[in-house]
């Protein structure tokens, strides 16, 4: 089946976060509704991580029929969840995944805040490398735990970890676990084998527990290719707990399905008393039908829509360089995420998130929020129509002209 992805979907209407919600003021995890961003004069909004396509035909079909059911009480989920998932990583990723690793949670956030709160204890610490997603920030904080950054280095238009610092931080006593982001959002890294070995063998000498942020593996654009964590040799992988999910991959974060992939025993057994204690018991029917119907007949949907996000990573990339080169782009390796160097626009932080607000009317994600090294960079969600994405960057580049007229 061949899939429109030009085709632009109204999502007023349907509660939706990133079409009727902005940020609360002072937390990025928190929304207040407002009146639909979009319209002739209103803000077009390509921030919040999901996507303005609709999902895989087979697996609305699979929704449509269990709902069809009508009954919707407590479900468990069944041997061909587990299955679903471990076809998915075999095919896809040539993971070999056994189905006793798999830890079924309501998303990768809520994750993230149980793994901390499992194996790290108040006052120690947790490595993470900035300028990265903002809920891993919060998630050490909320939990009683100190945050320690290991910033990333830009260097020619991609980013790379610094293993000096890396071999200085993971030598600190109250470290006990390090959050990987692969492939890294914001900056788009799709980090190489060699570097997970590296970044793996320096936490398993240490005495260091690896989280692998991993929802974004699927997402990989044309010449990368995407290393899961598990792969990379069995002690390293051993001492890790790697999240993915459906979500990112086949545009399905509202169903709050997501899968922690744990094959050590004894980290395993922790994990899952401390979600057993959290009251988070079982997965939803819907989870169910779309996880195994997207792992099982998404696939051929994914790879149009990588190509269709290709397609739109070339178009903003030749619509910059030509069209606004005050702005550079960092191109990404992975995701549908891309981050924008506006430092040449000579603003501040708070300056140039009303810019971009006020003046170009285009939501995005301000770079701040993600820490150390996010300063005077933009986070900008390409997963849309071509349409949506011209007409977003025509209002950019009048923004900036209007600033600063370009001069021949």
């Amino acid at each position: 089946m061949k899939y429109d992805f030009d085709r632009v979907v109204e999502r007023r209407g349907t509660h939706s976060v990133k079409w009727e919600f902005v940020p609360d003021a002072g937390n990025p995890l928190r929304w207040k509704k407002k009146a639909p961003l979009f319209g002739n004069d209103g803000t077009l909004p390509l921030w919040i991580a999901d996507m303005d396509f609709p999902c895989p035909a087979p697996v609305v079909e699979a929704l449509v029929a269990r709902a069809r059911h009508g009954i919707f009480g407590y479900t468990e989920k069944p041997p061909s969840y587990a299955g679903a998932v471990v076809r998915w990583m075999g095919r896809r990723h040539g993971w070999k995944v056994a189905p006793e690793w798999i830890c079924a949670t309501p998303g990768v956030v809520p994750a993230l805040n149980l793994l901390i709160r499992t194996f790290v204890a108040p006052g120690e610490k947790v490595l993470i490398q900035p300028p990265v997603y903002y809920p891993f920030h919060s998630a050490v904080r909320n939990n009683g735990a100190k945050i320690l950054e290991s910033p990333l280095v830009l260097e020619g238009g991609r980013h790379f970890m610094d293993f000096d610092d890396l071999r200085e931080k993971t030598a600190d006593p109250l470290l006990k676990m390090a959050i990987l982001c692969n492939p890294h959002n914001p900056v788009g890294r799709v980090w190489t084998h060699g570097e997970l070995v590296r970044f793996g063998t320096l936490c398993r000498e240490r005495g260091v527990l690896v989280v692998s942020d991993e929802i974004h593996g699927d997402i990989v654009h044309e010449g990368r290719r995407f290393t899961p964590f598990g792969t990379i040799g069995g002690r390293l992988s051993g001492n890790a707990c790697i999240c993915t999910a459906p979500s990112k991959t086949f545009n399905l974060a509202g169903l709050h399905t997501s899968n922690i992939i744990i094959s050590d025993e004894g980290l395993r057994a922790r994990f899952e008393k401390s979600l057993g204690r959290t009251g988070f018991l079982g997965v939803g029917p819907f989870g169910i039908a779309a996880l195994e119907a997207a792992y099982d007949q998404g696939e051929s949907w994914l790879e149009q829509v990588l190509a269709y996000i290709g397609g739109n990573l070339r178009f903003l990339k030749d619509f910059v360089r030509s069209g606004i080169p005050r702005i550079g782009v960092i191109a990404p390796e992975g995701t549908y995420l891309v981050w924008l160097d506006c430092r040449g626009l000579g603003m501040d932080s708070l300056r140039l998130e009303r810019f971009w607000i006020e003046e170009a009317k285009v939501r995005v994600d301000q770079g701040s929020l993600f820490g150390k090294g996010g300063e005077g960079f933009v986070r900008m969600n390409i997963a849309c129509p071509r349409v949506l994405l011209g007409q977003a960057l025509d209002r950019l580049k009048r923004a900036v002209e209007k600033r600063a007229p370009l001069t021949t």
